[in-house]
Formats: C-alpha cells, structure tokens, sequence
C-alpha cells in the first residue's frame, strides 16, 4: 500500500508543471491507477439448524490497490474493466452471536467490466460519468478460527466452510478531473448487488447479503494506440 501512494503521488508531481487541456474522444484509452475501499452493507441469513437460532454473520471493509483499463467508443460512451489485488475480509459474529469476535477471514477478487457514459464534450476540464456493470465475485483462501469451531461444532475438529462464486450487477457513479493532456484524476462510487452462500464442513448453510459499497480514488493517463 505505501508502494501504491507514492507511485500516486510521484504521477501527480510530474503533472503539475502542464497546463494544457486534455481529451477523451473516440479512440482513446484511459489508465488508472489508485486505490479502492469495499465496504460490505451486510444482510445476514441464519446459520441453518442445528446452529443456535439468530446466528448471524457481519464482514469488515477492506482497501487494495486498484488499476482500470477504459477505451472511449465514443466521444461519450465507454467501456472501463476493473481490476485489482483480492480483498481480504473478516468475517465476525452478529445476531445471536454477536461479541463472538473474529469467526473467519476470506478473500474476494471482483473484477468488473462496465459500460459508462461520460456528460459534458471530450476536453472538458470536468466529465461526471455514469455506469452500468457486470461482477464476477471469486472468493479463495476461506479460513475459519477457533470460534467457528465453538459457534458451530464444540467440541468437534475445526469447522471450515467454502463461499460461493456469484455474478452480479454493479452500478457507478463517478468523475474524471484534467489535469494536464495526458493526465487526470478519477474518483467513482461503485454499488454491487451481492449475495452469495456459505456452505459450511459442518453440514450447515447460511445465505448472506453483502451489497458492498466501493469508494476510490486514482490517478489516470489518457493515451492513443498501443
């Protein structure tokens, strides 16, 4: 993470000495380069029997480095993918357990693709877009700690459990800022209607909601051809 900022910062002085307007026509492609905090908006099912009634699951926020690749189709349309580092996040007791502390800890890598559409002409200093997207939510390396084992087999070998893979829609809302004509500064909010399965060693299940919000904030190059 301190790699990520001052790379961030170092593209940011080496832009401050332009003052020429930048574009983002039809043909061009967009780079950026930042970072990305997910925050889950938690819905918790229960933990299906025989697990005590109420059993319930929250997640805490995570921030990674985040790099996007955009291509104007046209003057106004864009296609942006999303990618990054996996998200590592913990997984804690609610409901009924709630005060169990940390029950486990998963990773989540959510590459996205989108369709935005960009307001204002292409050498606007300011250009608020707006995006429609499609996620692909890949969870890895669940691993569950001895108060899973309490919660759901005391007494028993340790509990594990295995998320499911779920696609999902993303909406954006977002802006670039010029800078110079090459780069800008790109800021979007990113909603994701997310709701995936934990299917537990134990025998039980439990569906969960996650509708994480993403905000982020990057440096972006704006660049012709390869």
């Amino acid at each position: 993470m301190k790699n990520t900022v001052k790379l961030l910062a170092l593209a940011a002085a080496l832009t401050v000495a332009s003052a020429a307007s930048a574009q983002q026509e039809k043909g061009t492609w967009l780079g950026t380069l930042g970072i990305n905090k997910i925050t889950p908006k938690v819905d918790s099912g229960d933990v299906s029997a025989p697990a005590l009634p109420g059993t319930k699951t929250d997640v805490g926020s995570d921030t990674k480095p985040r790099f996007a690749i955009g291509y104007m189709i046209t003057d106004n349309i864009s296609a942006e993918l999303d990618l990054g580092l996996p998200y590592k996040h913990e997984l804690s007791g609610a409901g009924a357990i709630q005060g169990t502390g940390k029950l486990a800890t998963a990773e989540v890598l959510p590459p996205t693709a989108f369709i935005q559409y960009r307001f204002l002409p292409a050498n606007s200093m300011f250009r608020p877009y707006v995006g429609l997207g499609i996620t692909y939510a890949m969870f890895q390396k669940e691993r569950g700690s001895g108060q899973l084992t309490a919660v759901l087999n005391t007494g028993g070998p340790g509990a594990t459990f295995k998320l499911d893979d779920k696609v999902a829609a993303s909406f954006q809302i977002g802006g670039t800022v010029k800078i110079n004509d090459k780069w800008f500064v790109d800021a979007s909010v990113i909603k994701t209607k997310l709701k995936t399965t934990a299917h537990y060693s134990t025998g039980q299940v439990q569906e969960v909601r996650l509708d994480p919000l993403a905000v982020n904030v990057s440096i972006g190059y704006a660049f012709k051809g390869w």
